[in-house]
């Protein structure tokens, strides 16, 4: 059984298409990073971008694993909370549809929603209504949901509530499943820093970062922030956008190279790099093939605005999966 369970927010993706970056500027947003905002700013951020081409899709870092998970054909959970409203079915359909077995907790606050900011160059900037996903409480989490899994993934946005993410991951390790944590924006990591290395040491067996993760994690650059978070956990991942991935494990260092591509959005290549991989080593694959796989959804998801990519593409990375040697 490589069932894999994934908890995090459940949010829906409003993908906005910038002309250039005075937007940002205009709105105070940080270009590349993750900011929380309440529901009026939210407001404020979709009416100012209106005139803009936009794309709606199910999101929220680890709903997009595990949605990738599940396009590639494995057994999944999500664990979340959204609202009683069209935001939340929305959500809850796409979950579905896509095969992802949802766990979902209903509130009557608003559900979550997180504008995507693309720049022109393909970075993406965040400007994120939690609503009813930072609603969630240990008490609405049921360990028996666990039982049917052998793997749970889990987004470092959810550190924002420090006793939600010790508990789920208390259950998990005491029900003996392998923790992913894939580290949220630079900011989330260094507003966080104590507590999230502590959770690491503590419950975590796989940790993805990105370059800028994973010096705000560690303060050092990418190979030497590799070997720090090595000593922390099982399986140690720094991706490094176009220069591709190191991971290392058991004092071993692989090196990924990224694939060729041509971006147009960066939204969810470190969620379908955790997927790819996250399903390579539910295989029993070496580590040389889980990075590929999951540099390969990596490359493929920024060719694409937002992060639901066609049957026909899903039927390419298939046979290219199927095709990458174990050597």
């Amino acid at each position: 059984m490589n069932r894999i369970l994934a908890m995090g927010n459940a949010l829906v993706d409003i993908m906005t298409q910038l002309t250039d970056d005075s937007t940002l500027d205009n709105l105070q947003l940080p270009k590349g990073s993750m900011q929380l905002v309440d529901i009026k700013t939210s407001d404020d951020v979709r009416e100012k971008t209106s005139h803009l081409h936009t794309h709606k899709a199910s999101g929220g870092s680890a709903a997009n694993t595990i949605r990738s998970l599940a396009m590639l054909g494995l057994k999944t959970g999500f664990i979340g909370k959204i609202g009683a409203d069209k935001t939340g079915m929305f959500f809850k359909d796409d979950m579905i549809r896509t095969g992802v077995n949802p766990h979902l907790i209903e509130s009557d606050i608003p559900s979550g929603c997180a504008v995507a900011l693309v720049s022109p160059d393909s970075e993406r900037t965040f400007a994120t209504f939690l609503g009813a996903a930072a609603a969630m409480n240990p008490l609405e989490i049921s360990e028996f949901i666990f039982d049917d899994y052998k793997f749970l993934h889990i987004e470092g946005y959810l550190v924002f509530n420090h006793e939600l993410i010790e508990h789920a991951l208390k259950i998990a390790k005491s029900k003996g499943l392998i923790v992913s944590m894939d580290m949220a924006s630079f900011n989330v990591v260094e507003a966080n820093l104590e507590f999230l290395v502590d959770m690491i040491i503590k419950y975590v067996d796989i940790v993805f970062a990105n370059e800028e993760e994973a010096k705000a994690l560690t303060g050092k650059s990418p190979e030497e922030a590799l070997d720090n978070i090595a000593e922390w956990c099982d399986y140690a991942i720094v991706k490094v956008g176009e220069n591709g991935s190191y991971i290392k494990h058991k004092n071993k260092v692989y090196k990924i190279d990224a694939i060729q591509s041509k971006p147009i959005d960066t939204t969810g290549a470190g969620d379908n790099y955790a997927a790819g991989f996250l399903f390579g080593l539910s295989q029993n694959w070496n580590l040389y093939k889980c990075g590929k796989t999951g540099s390969l959804l990596a490359g493929k998801v920024i060719e694409v605005l937002g992060t639901t990519m066609s049957d026909s593409v899903w039927n390419e990375i298939k046979t290219r999966v199927s095709n990458i040697s174990l050597e």
